[in-house]
């Protein structure tokens, strides 16, 4: 059913619309810019190597990421006219790509921490078991979502919009996956830094520097600034759900610009600094490639 209306009083909700969809096309731009910046990178790195399965990573990684701003950015465009259906259908593949996405990268962070601990079976098994749980709770919440969601359409002074619907349940499931992928990558991080201070310090005691402080060093670096960026996420989140203001006001400028934020944090740090995960490694490795050739060749 299709509710159309002309009331004043609905503006502020329209603008509120409107400006949402500004922070959407900020994000697709965001990473289509980061992709054009990298994308020599990515040739001479990715398409001219071995393939392997962080190659394959890479490109979902990065070309989902690209499709899911495009996707994103036409979802939120008050111009484009979609039933609930397609509203539907464009939430859900949304969604599922959300989930597809952080599972690759957590893919890629277990590799890393693998190859870190030097080769662990432990520390793999350990990661691998709490990757399985929280993701296959992830894909649970978002089969429920798909189940129980309803929507509703609604043309406002000639902007198209649609509200959907979840049960109180589904958003406390999903409140639930958050946290728990939070305490995930929360110890993600805290492995790394466990490891890598105990590398650093036996590298001092021994004087043995060079390559292996090097690599660790380029392995932390791309690390904290893909933790930092949900850390950032994880902050617009808990004001999002704690502060009675924004709850009891959805539609002001705090609360859409709160949302905005959350929205380009959330694309950065999964398609923007997910991929550049694997292309810091690489471009450290093709580094250390070149200055070989180049000293035995000097030789």
């Amino acid at each position: 059913m299709t509710i159309v209306s002309n009331d004043p009083s609905l503006w502020p909700v329209i603008d509120a619309y409107h400006f949402s969809s500004y922070f959407a096309v900020a994000a697709c731009v965001g990473v289509t810019y980061d992709w054009t910046l990298t994308f020599g990178q990515e040739v001479e790195l990715v398409w001219r190597q071995r393939w392997s399965l962080m190659t394959f990573l890479y490109f979902c990684v990065r070309y989902l990421g690209i499709l899911f701003a495009a996707l994103s950015m036409f979802y939120s465009l008050p111009t484009i006219l979609l039933t609930d259906t397609w509203v539907y259908w464009f939430t859900n593949l949304l969604d599922w790509i959300n989930v597809l996405v952080f599972a690759m990268l957590w893919v890629i962070i277990i590799t890393r921490l693998h190859a870190m601990y030097q080769g662990s079976r432990k520390i793999l098994i350990f990661l691998i078991v709490t990757f399985l749980a929280v993701n296959v709770f992830d894909g649970v919440v978002v089969i429920m979502a798909t189940m129980h969601m309803s929507g509703e359409e609604y043309i406002l002074s000639g902007s198209y919009q649609c509200r959907l619907n979840y049960p109180e349940d589904v958003s406390l499931l999903g409140s639930i996956a958050w946290i728990l992928a939070t305490v995930w990558e929360v110890l993600a991080l805290c492995l790394a830094v466990w490891i890598a201070v105990k590398h650093f310090r036996e590298l001092r005691r021994h004087s043995a520097g060079g390559i292996i402080g090097d690599c660790f060093s380029v392995l932390i670096k791309t690390h904290m600034a893909y933790f930092a960026s949900f850390v950032a996420v994880s902050c617009f989140q808990l004001i999002l759900n704690l502060s009675p203001t924004i709850l009891a006001d959805l539609y002001s400028l705090e609360a859409e610009t709160l949302l905005g934020l959350l929205q380009i944090s959330t694309v950065v740090q999964a398609y923007v600094l997910g991929p550049r995960l694997i292309l810091g490694v690489r471009e450290y490795h093709a580094k250390l490639v070149a200055n070989s050739d180049a000293a035995s060749g000097g030789q």
